[in-house]
Parts: C-alpha cells; sequence; structure tokens
C-alpha cells in the first residue's frame, strides 16, 4: 500500500513536471518576438505590432566584434574607398590597405536615438523579412544619383514602419517603384499594416511596455505621415529620431567609439557616424587577406550600435557630399 502511493505521487510528480514544460515551451514560443511581448499583447494589438519585424538584426548578430583591436590604428596611410573599381551592387573590389569613405547612412529603428554619446558600432548583416528590399534599395540608389537621400531614407521607413505602398505620397511611391521590382512591392505590401490614430492608437499601445511601445508609436505615426499628401521629411524625421540624451537600453553592451569588426570574408571594418545620415566607414585590408579581390558591399552591413537605444544603421556605396 505504502509503495503503491509513493508510485502515484511520483506518476502525478511526473504529469505535472510534463504539463509545466509543455507550458514552458508554448509561453517561450509566444514571447519569441517584440522584445517579450506575449500572445495576449498580440491579440490586443493585432493591426499595430505584426508578426516579426522586417529588419530583425540585433546586437546579438553582431558577432565580430574585436575588443582586442581597440586603440590599435594600421600603419598604412589612409586613401578613399572611391580609389578603387567598383561592382554592379555598388560595392568596391577590396585591395590591401586602409580605406575610408563618408558614406549615406539611412536609419533602420524608427522611434530611437541617433548615434552620439561615444557609443560605439559594431558590423552585422541584415536580417529579417525584408532584408532583400531594404538592401536592394539601398544597392539600386548608387546608380541613381538624382533621388535625393532623404526620398530613399522615407521609403526605408515606410518599409520599416509597415505601410501599405498603394497609399504612399506620390513621390515616395515613383522612388519605390524605381528601386524596387514589382514582386518586391508586392511581397512588402503582404505585411502592411493598418493606420491607426487617435483614441484607436491609444488604445491599441495600451498594454505595450516600454521601449517597444515608444518604437510601435513612432511606426504608427510614420505609417500615418508617410500616407498623407502634405506629411514632410522634417516631420517625419521629428518622429523616427529621437532628440535629447538617449537612455541605456535593455541588453545594451560597453562598445567604445571606434571598435573594429573582423568582417567574416577576412577585413576589418568600424562605423564612426556623425549623424544617422552620415557615417565615416573604415576599411582594412592587411597584406595577404583572403579578402583582396572580394566585394565589400556596404548595402550587407548594418552598424549596430552598443548601446539598443540608439538605431541601426544601413550604409551605402553614395558619398556624403561635404557640407
Amino acid at each position: 500500500m505504502h509503495n503503491s502511493s509513493i508510485k502515484r505521487s511520483t506518476l502525478w510528480a511526473f504529469f505535472a513536471f510534463v504539463l509545466t514544460a509543455a507550458f514552458a515551451a508554448t509561453a517561450s514560443a509566444q514571447l519569441g518576438g517584440l522584445g517579450g511581448l506575449g500572445d495576449k499583447l498580440k491579440k490586443k494589438t493585432p493591426n499595430l505590432l505584426g508578426d516579426k519585424q522586417p529588419i530583425t538584426t540585433s546586437l546579438e548578430d553582431a558577432k565580430w566584434a574585436r575588443a582586442d583591436m581597440d586603440g590599435a590604428t594600421p600603419r598604412e596611410a589612409g586613401r578613399s574607398l572611391m580609389t578603387l573599381q567598383r561592382t554592379p551592387n555598388g560595392g568596391f573590389v577590396l585591395q590591401p590597405g586602409l580605406y575610408e569613405l563618408q558614406a549615406q547612412s539611412y536609419c533602420l529603428k524608427a522611434g530611437t536615438h541617433g548615434p552620439g554619446g561615444g557609443d560605439g558600432y559594431l558590423y552585422a548583416p541584415p536580417k529579417g523579412p525584408a532584408d532583400d528590399a531594404v538592401m536592394t534599395i539601398v544597392r539600386n540608389s548608387v546608380n541613381r544619383p538624382e533621388i535625393p537621400q532623404q526620398k530613399i531614407q522615407q521609403l526605408l521607413w515606410a518599409i520599416i514602419a509597415r505601410a501599405k505602398f498603394e497609399d504612399l505620397q506620390g513621390d515616395i511611391k515613383a522612388v519605390a517603384s524605381q528601386l524596387l521590382t514589382p514582386r518586391q512591392l508586392a511581397g512588402l505590401n503582404r505585411s502592411a499594416l493598418d493606420v491607426l490614430q487617435g483614441n484607436a492608437l491609444t488604445d491599441a499601445l495600451g498594454g505595450v511596455p516600454e521601449p517597444l511601445r515608444q518604437i510601435a508609436q513612432a511606426e504608427a505615426q510614420l505609417r500615418r505621415m508617410l500616407t498623407t499628401p502634405g506629411a514632410s521629411f522634417a516631420e517625419m524625421e521629428r518622429v523616427a529620431v529621437l532628440s535629447g540624451n538617449a537612455p541605456l537600453g535593455p541588453g545594451s553592451r560597453d562598445v567604445p567609439s571606434g571598435r573594429w569588426s573582423a568582417h567574416p570574408d577576412g577585413y576589418f571594418v568600424r562605423y564612426l557616424p556623425s549623424g544617422y545620415s552620415s557615417t565615416r566607414v573604415e576599411i582594412w585590408v592587411p597584406q595577404g587577406s583572403p579578402s583582396v579581390g572580394k566585394e565589400f558591399d556596404p548595402a550587407a552591413h548594418i552598424a549596430v550600435p552598443g548601446n539598443t537605444a540608439r538605431q541601426r544603421l544601413i550604409q551605402s556605396g553614395r558619398a556624403q557630399a561635404r557640407q
């Protein structure tokens, strides 16, 4: 009798363990996106947050930092990247040496702070459902110098905010048709979210914790502005790029300005932003490096800040005009 009770107790404990493990696995899956927002929150705000961010690149993807090179300066004299052979992608065929480019860069995380405060940036590749479209825009922009940088930024904000492309302002829609294929436009349109404002937006944001609330609100405002005739770039920029001192975001790392990353192709790269729209990119190709003759494709580089409250910046092969 005593043994039977022990067996029953053990059996019930086993069932309890299985049920607990199953619940934990389900909860983990539900909390997988958007920084841990639960399934209940998704149901509460189905047309505001969506299921997966168009670009998911994060600090966790910046795996190639070289802290051991802090303070190190290559002996070679720096040269302009523009002296290298260009590729059809708008990239550069690498040769041994130290190269630099003051490049046009673009914000890929609305509702966050721009560069500043001595925070460093690390290399990570573009990831997410819209990575192909984002890289295509940046690559194709090199051969369309007549398209202003601001219009390209607005188009990228439209992707990040998941705006409906058929509803975009006319000039932004025209830029989209110049830089993207019809297939890419159709794919992005399928992931578009509703425009919410007023009480509907307030209600939808009610259960969203910071800093996700701030980002979700900025994206919602951008969706409205991008599809409203007359909304200016300056108005959108104020929403997308926060002013004032940046707090330390969750999961941040201490990354000093100028830290090198070792690219998997065999060269070293670092990013020195002077604002979200202009970044000094430095490339060091040591003698004998396996990267000699390979392409440096700026559109495949996202500069990820050590402080997660700051913006991710995608690079381009378009040189920033000197002021």
